[in-house]
């Protein structure tokens, strides 16, 4: 079981989640269950350690960074391995280092590599609740890490795996995955199943239900998720009849298909992500090369660009190359290829932030001609501009104006037929 930081917002809410727990652990008349928990910090607390970072240096050591943001999920797992033990649960909390989380990688966005738990293990056979603070791990020479933003589902998928766990269920503000975000489409409807590439699909261009390395290591290791809401009454049903959304392998979700639990759609989902900013280098000499000398400061910057367009030169042996980039990292992208003006030649940098980029995602579209027919007409039909697309086998992704995203994302969900009856 994992819990984000608004489940775990003060210790009322921690009862709460402890309750949650203790009822998994009981198996609802079913047998006992043996259970290990993921915490995050509590909702904001992050973002106040990481402004103390900044406060006490501008330039802060990233190794000394990651002992003080850390700390906000010690102190969570302490809290809900307490009210447990209030509840009359055995409990205890195991630190990244304790277990030990064995991580590689850069501090503040490290990589879980392994999970040493027989000691925990002997402990969950004994009937006893673990309870492991997500986000951190300890590095090969005994630091304390932690893995980025999001990183307790990571956490959570890696734990669920090293113990051989039949499920791990990510409890989280929304009480599933739907079709696209429901405060922006009012007919969005819950999926019961989706499946790891739509996930990790749907993850990747903006859906902000699971972050995508905890849906890759999912896949990776086979470990079923499944999402749900931790803001749930005593009387809901419980986690083990499934009242989330799973996400699946692809055999899964042909077994969920043939028993008539599940329908198969062309189109699962519709995502948005206004968190893109375009770059376009104009006058870019037309020769091998020279897209390389582009592309290659910024991978080593590690800025992750995403839709690409090389246009038809205006003169012999020029063109224009237009790409995105996270809104974050467009000011670094931006002097990074100031700094290398000369040796790509290009002329100028024209910038926007002020773009979105709405895509559609579906592992039936692998078997189906015509979903971005659909998509560019629909888009035609209500006056939208596409200003870049980029595809993959199950996904098609636009670039548009950022203030015409809701309209696009209603649009499109109607057009193939997604809205709940």
């Amino acid at each position: 079981m994992k819990f984000g930081g608004t489940s775990m917002a003060g210790t009322e809410r921690i009862r709460r989640v402890a309750n949650l727990v203790r009822a998994q652990a009981a198996g609802h008349g079913k047998g006992e269950n043996e259970v290990a928990v993921v915490v995050s910090a509590m909702a904001g607390e992050t973002d106040r350690l990481v402004n103390f970072c900044r406060e006490a240096n501008p330039l802060f050591d990233p190794a000394e960074y990651d002992v003080v943001v850390a700390s906000g999920e010690q102190v969570t797992s302490g809290l809900l391995a307490l009210t447990l033990q209030s509840l009359g649960c055995r409990a205890r909390s195991w630190l990244g280092w304790q277990l030990p989380v064995q991580t590689a990688g850069a501090h503040a966005r490290a990589r879980v590599e392994a999970i040493e738990a027989p000691a925990m293990l002997e402990a969950l056979e004994r009937g006893e609740i673990a309870v492991i603070p997500g986000f951190q791990g300890v590095s090969a020479d005994g630091r304390i890490t932690t893995l980025g933003r999001g990183g307790s589902d990571t956490s959570a998928v890696a734990v669920a795996a090293a113990v051989g766990a039949d499920r791990c269920d990510i409890y989280t503000d929304v009480d599933g995955v739907y079709t696209t975000d429901p405060r922006i489409v009012a007919k969005a409807r819950k999926l019961k199943a989706v499946t790891y590439e739509e996930m990790l699909e749907l993850a990747s261009v903006g859906a902000k239900v699971l972050q995508t390395r905890s849906v890759g290591l999912a896949m990776k290791a086979g470990v079923r998720i499944q999402v749900l809401s931790s803001f749930i009454g005593a009387d809901a049903p419980p986690a083990d009849e499934l009242p989330g959304t799973l996400i699946v392998s692809d055999e899964e979700m042909d077994e969920l298909v043939e028993k008539g639990l599940m329908e198969r759609q062309l189109v699962t989902g519709i995502a948005h992500d206004k968190n893109e900013a375009k770059v376009i280098l104009t006058r870019v000499p037309d020769e091998p090369g020279a897209v390389a000398n582009i592309f290659e400061p910024l991978a080593g910057a590690s800025i992750n660009v995403d839709m690409i367009i090389q246009n038809v030169g205006r003169d012999k042996g020029e063109t224009d190359v237009t790409f995105t980039v996270p809104q974050a990292d467009l000011a670094r992208a931006q002097a990074l290829l100031e700094d290398r003006r000369g040796e790509i030649g290009f002329n100028r940098i024209i910038t926007d932030s002020k773009i979105a980029k709405i895509s559609v995602v579906g592992v039936g579209m692998k078997s189906h001609a015509g979903v971005a027919s659909t998509m560019f007409r629909a888009l035609s039909d209500r006056g939208i501009n596409i200003q870049a697309i980029s595809t993959s086998e199950i996904k098609v992704s636009v670039m548009i104006d950022e203030d015409e995203t809701e309209l696009a994302v209603r649009v499109l969900h109607t057009a193939y037929g997604l809205d709940a009856d």
